[in-house]
């Protein structure tokens, strides 16, 4: 035992006297597997042991091993106890000499997925088999084309607790992806007489595609550094936001603004649509609440589990006002377009707190990811400015005017697909931002994640 306690470098006293144990705890075993304090194949004590040696509850002990063997770090076997895992440990960032990466799922720094390779499949299909066990053969019919009520229910719960969303039930509604649950607003917001949408100055074509698509045209807003500037005329039919965490630039909406665009909502009687993508991670504060909370009555909550969890699952979902709910159920159609199964597995895995666990240890993954991202650009790129970092699965890197694509083509030679922010400007914006590279960090897997951000680094300097 005190060859352990020595390994971690802690003292019963450091820890008690810690905010937040479980998690200094975890901090500590963590960094001494880094640092090969404890080596691959180390058995730890129990968890009585270690609780009964640093004066701390053994439930506490047991929480911050689970949080390890989730995240990786450690393995626990029945009969085995609980060992250091046998994985790769990434070190400080150092640019080995040019050689591509093509064919290589990690060459890919293009914002939009997470890891896929981290989807809890144990986990996922652990809660598949008990659901479907427990499932009544009702469940494998025509549902109800608000989405399954377990799922429902589960989500007016979890959006409560982890986003600030106000919202019962039956005013939601479950969706095959955020794009589809544009699909169906544009459809609702045509037969209201609706227009055309305000979006955001930057921000994902296809979003504003679908709108256009759906009979309504779109004008951008202009961007500053408190986020997306709310000069909404009066005739606007709805404005399309991403208020916590602006894609692709980053900024969070400004108090100030969040309250305009609310007011706004509320005196023309129009909605505010608010693409809540990546509201699941936030790193260095508490999350941002959603715009929602401000007003359930005017603002559209829109969902998704493409970041939380995998795209393929084709899980989302609308907080929707009531004045809207009826109309969006009638403009989805009359059948449930997502699995059964698939919705009540989630439904379960919200229930279960084991996909709180998985958002938990996929936060600190990314955070890790960011911070040896932010240390590299400073060692190897000193000029390039790194931005909107406190949240998500992408950050911006500034350039050199003029060189934007001259880095990209040197990415490009180094096997590395990287995107330039002129790509998500809207052909009707005013004032284009400056020269700008957004890095997604959230798709490579964890070892291939060392040599896309050499490459990345190579392609800077």
């Amino acid at each position: 035992m005190a060859e352990f306690s020595a390994a971690l470098g802690i003292s019963p006293d450091a820890i008690q006297a810690g905010r937040g144990v479980r998690r200094e705890l975890a901090n500590a075993i963590r960094g001494a597997v880094r640092t090969g304090g404890l080596p691959p194949g180390t058995r730890l004590p129990s968890s009585r042991r270690l609780a009964a040696d640093l004066g701390l509850a053994r439930n506490t002990v047991a929480d911050a091993y689970a949080d390890l063997v989730a995240e990786g770090w450690l393995t626990a076997r029945s009969g085995s106890g609980t060992l250091v895992a046998d994985r790769t440990i990434a070190q400080p960032v150092m640019v080995p000499p040019a050689r591509g990466l093509s064919g290589d799922p990690g060459c890919d720094l293009i914002p939009g997925s997470p890891d896929l390779t981290a989807f809890p499949r144990a986990a996922w299909l652990k809660t598949a088999r008990r659901v479907i066990a427990a499932a009544s053969d009702d469940v494998l019919g025509y549902g109800d084309p608000r989405g399954r009520p377990e799922l429902r229910t589960a989500l007016a719960g979890h959006l409560h607790r982890a986003r600030g969303v106000y919202v019962s039930p039956e005013h939601i509604l479950i969706c095959a992806g955020i794009s589809h649950g544009l699909q169906i607003l544009s459809r609702v917001l045509a037969r209201r007489g609706a227009k055309n949408v305000a979006v955001e100055s930057y921000g994902l074509g296809r979003h504003w595609s679908l709108l256009t698509s759906g009979g309504l045209s779109t004008f951008p807003l202009p961007m500053d550094a408190k986020g997306t500037d709310p000069v909404l005329p009066n005739d606007a039919g709805a404005v399309l936001l991403t208020p916590a965490h602006q894609f692709p630039v980053g900024t969070t909406l400004h108090r100030d603004r969040r309250a305009v665009t609310v007011e706004w909502a509320r005196r023309t009687g129009r909605f505010v649509l608010e693409d809540d993508y990546d509201g699941e991670f936030r790193y260095d504060r508490q999350s941002v609440g959603a715009l929602q909370g401000l007003d359930p009555d005017c603002v559209v909550y829109l969902g998704s589990a493409s970041k939380s969890l995998a795209p393929g699952l084709r899980l989302a979902w609308m907080a929707l006002p009531p004045a809207l709910a009826e109309e969006a159920t009638t403009a989805k159609g009359r059948m449930d377009t997502c699995g059964a199964l698939d919705q009540l597995t989630m439904a379960e895995f919200i229930a279960s707190g084991a996909y709180g666990r998985h958002v938990r240890a996929a936060r600190r993954r990314y955070r890790d990811r960011r911070e040896a991202l932010v240390a590299a650009v400073a060692q190897h790129a000193p000029d390039v400015r790194v931005t909107g970092v406190a949240a998500g699965l992408h950050t911006v890197l500034s350039l050199p005017s003029g060189t934007e694509q001259k880095v990209i083509e040197a990415a490009a030679r180094q096997g590395l697909r990287v995107a330039g922010l002129s790509r998500y400007r809207h052909d009707r914006a005013r004032r284009a931002l400056p020269d700008a590279l957004v890095i997604g960090y959230g798709v490579p897997s964890d070892a291939a994640w060392p040599r896309a951000l050499a490459a990345l680094v190579r392609a800077l300097t």
